[in-house]
């Protein structure tokens, strides 16, 4: 699996993560580091994503994806299974927001073994809380 960071997080979240996920043979990186760059919209990055055959997992910041039409039947087409960070991860320090998304990678582990995509689920800043599907 892949791990697809958006505009709307730091690429410090895709370095961190990636370097948790490499023992499992699994990657992260951040839209700064793919050949759809940095200015890419959120449709061509969708349609990257799409076209490169790979399993994406997307996380971002932006919980406009389930609101904007367009986005949502780009998200829907490409078969992309989706994170969006709660509001909470924007006033956290980095290093606090790295450290619980990888505390709560297990948890994000068992939510992809039991769903298909697409799907969009909102993760909060709660250790104990569940996850909030979205509407896609």
């Amino acid at each position: 699996m892949r791990v697809f960071f958006d505009n709307c997080t730091s690429p410090v979240l895709a370095e961190t993560l990636n370097g948790y996920l490499r023992h499992r043979s699994d990657s992260a990186s951040h839209i700064r580091d793919l050949p759809c760059g940095r200015h890419a919209s959120d449709l061509d990055w969708m349609a990257y994503l799409a076209g490169t055959g790979d399993d994406w997992l997307v996380v971002t910041g932006d919980k406009r994806i389930h609101n904007n039409k367009a986005e949502r039947a780009a998200f829907r087409q490409a078969g992309l299974k989706g994170l969006v960070l709660a509001a909470g991860y924007q006033k956290t320090p980095i290093h606090q927001q790295a450290s619980f998304l990888i505390w709560r990678w297990p948890d994000i582990d068992g939510l992809l073994e039991n769903l298909r995509p697409p799907f969009l689920f909102e993760i909060p800043m709660k250790r104990q809380a569940g996850f909030r599907q979205l509407p896609v």
